[in-house]
């Protein structure tokens, strides 16, 4: 009786689920809530900074937190995974409400999340964690600068309101405006910086973010200090979530947004992910990517819903989570919760916030996502080809464009990886005879060539080690033209082959032909499951083109009797 196949793991398995039938009692509601409400007072303060740093109202961010961050922890596949909105989605967002409007920003996010939906039920979650980390740091570090650079305006206080989105223009524009600043701006933003710092270097478990924030709203209420703030901004914060409402979507305006909603598809995959990552290596908890995914999709369609941003885990929030000892995804819950009960009862004190303070809170933000100390690193210590593609990446982010940075980093990265390959894949002549066999085990040498006078007349052999793919398959090119006069018999060695792509196969397939041609007899040895599997998929050997066999001692007898003269044997 056959064994029963394994049994395929469901694609969407909330980890919330699974923590409540594992029991939860009420130690673990006590510990959840305490987490919770560490991490919405992180995360009140943040998700004001970035929403006003985004091109949208303090209101928006706030309404973002709540929706995406109850939905990731309810429906994600980690236990301690908290979202919310991002410093990364800051000039992506920007660039979008400057070029299609608030409206298009709503339905390129619902977009995004339909898109990220798709991504789990197809199973590309564990793709999606195999970015090049050259390619990670680089973008990251460029949006921290555009961060900082969006900031420059609320931290020199200058009278300007229509600041372009691109780094060089927003630049310029400022640098034309530099005769109004305000020193009062530009001192409560460093004196929050120095709030955050200072405490951070006190307790880690201390709230930088809001302290600063509530000190900075207390001397401009206290000392009538002339900066702006929500309130003389924005009007203030309703004490209520934005309606429900479907965003309006045509086939030309689907088409027309369909680029920025895989960018941030992209973006609220990787760094979810990435979060994830984080938090498994910080408790020895094992997160399911799939669910991931689809659950920052239903909460990226969530915040649409409710004319919020773009939402992904969030990699601080998240580890102050753990720090301050959530057990489940209960604890992202209350979070939102928390944040719920501010907006419903103490949103009017929002709008004695400086905006000064909050680019404080977003200057510190950046710096700690630049990842100086990996960018440093990677600059002296990594192969060249990283290098190039960390500073291009870098280079496109600032001053390109986000989308075009990612894409021209994959790419570069892709070429990089393949010209590193195909260096590993070499073809020697070797053949260590008193060592038959050994070729086809890992580590083994290139022989000694005297040892060729052992072999069969009219028989050579040549050894190939490393992926024979794309990259590498012009080296079999002039393979025969190594040979004063042709051989009888040609053996190749490909016990050291772990891969075998088409262009291999075509170019075996290809040197098969020639020898045919030239009355020369093909054997192969030591093929590996994956080649071995590869080739016979693609129908090679056929027609009596080559002879294979399982180690070099089996090719070698085969070649004594194909190159032995007539009437021998």
């Amino acid at each position: 009786m056959n064994p029963l196949p394994p049994r395929r793991t469901p694609v969407f398995q909330p980890k919330l689920l699974t923590m409540l039938r594992e029991g939860y009692d009420t130690a673990t509601l006590r510990a959840d809530a305490v987490a919770g409400l560490t991490v919405a007072v992180v995360a009140l303060p943040l998700a004001m900074a970035l929403a006003v740093a985004s091109g949208a109202d303090p209101a928006t961010g706030l309404a973002t937190a709540i929706v995406a961050g109850f939905l990731i922890s309810a429906l994600g596949g980690s236990r301690f995974q908290i979202g919310g909105p991002t410093g990364a989605f800051i000039p992506i967002v920007y660039a979008i409400i400057a070029t299609h409007g608030f409206d298009g920003l709503v339905l390129a996010t619902a977009m995004a999340g339909v898109l990220l939906v798709l991504a789990g039920l197809l199973r590309v979650g564990a793709l999606m964690k195999y970015m090049p980390q050259p390619l990670v740091t680089g973008f990251t570090a460029g949006i921290a600068v555009i961060i900082f650079a969006s900031q420059l305006q609320e931290l020199l206080g200058l009278p300007v309101r229509d600041v372009p989105a691109a780094f060089l223009p927003k630049l310029q524009v400022l640098a034309a405006h530099a005769g109004g600043f305000n020193p009062w701006a530009l001192g409560l933003a460093l004196g929050c910086v120095a709030v955050i710092l200072g405490l951070r270097r006190l307790s880690a478990a201390t709230p930088g973010f809001l302290v600063a924030v509530v000190l900075a709203s207390a001397a401009v209420a206290l000392l009538d200090l002339p900066v702006d703030t929500i309130g003389s901004r924005f009007g203030g914060i309703p004490s209520a979530l934005p309606s429900f409402r479907l965003p309006d979507a045509s086939l030309p305006r689907l088409l027309e947004l369909l680029p920025a909603a895989f960018t941030i598809a992209f973006l609220a995959g990787v760094e979810s992910l990435l979060s994830a990552v984080v938090a498994d290596g910080m408790t020895g908890a094992k997160h399911r990517s799939n669910t991931e995914l689809i659950a920052q999709g239903a909460a990226n369609v969530g915040s649409a819903l409710f004319g919020g941003l773009p939402a992904t885990g969030a990699i601080a929030r998240t580890a102050t989570n753990i720090r301050a000892g959530g057990r489940t995804p209960v604890a992202g819950m209350l979070h939102a919760a928390f944040l719920l009960g501010f907006v419903l009862v103490a949103a009017p004190l929002a709008s004695y916030v400086p905006l000064p303070a909050l680019a404080g809170v977003l200057v510190v933000v950046a710096w700690n996502m630049s990842e100086h100390g990996a960018f440093r690193h990677i600059l002296r210590s990594a192969p060249r080809g990283d290098r190039l593609v960390l500073l291009l990446t870098f280079g496109l982010t600032v001053f390109v464009d986000l989308t075009l940075a990612i894409e021209v980093g994959m790419v570069v990265a892709a070429f990089a990886f393949m010209h590193r390959m195909a260096g590993l894949f070499e073809v020697s002549s070797g053949v260590k005879l008193f060592e038959a066999g050994d070729e086809d085990e890992a580590g083994a040498g290139n022989g000694d060539a005297g040892q060729r006078e052992a072999l069969p007349a009219g028989v050579e052999v040549f050894r190939f080690s490393g992926p024979l793919f794309f990259g590498a398959a012009n080296r079999l090119d002039n393979l025969m033209d190594r040979f004063p006069s042709p051989p009888k018999v040609f053996i190749l060695r490909m016990g050291q082959v772990p891969f075998v792509d088409a262009s291999g196969v075509h170019a075996l397939h290809a040197l098969a032909e020639r020898c045919q041609r030239q009355g020369i007899v093909l054997v192969v040895s030591g093929l590996q499951p994956q080649p071995t599997e590869v080739l016979d998929r693609m129908h090679l050997p056929h027609a009596g083109l080559v002879h294979r066999v399982p180690d070099f001692p089996a090719a070698l007898a085969l070649a004594r009797t194909l190159a032995a003269p007539p009437g021998i044997g």
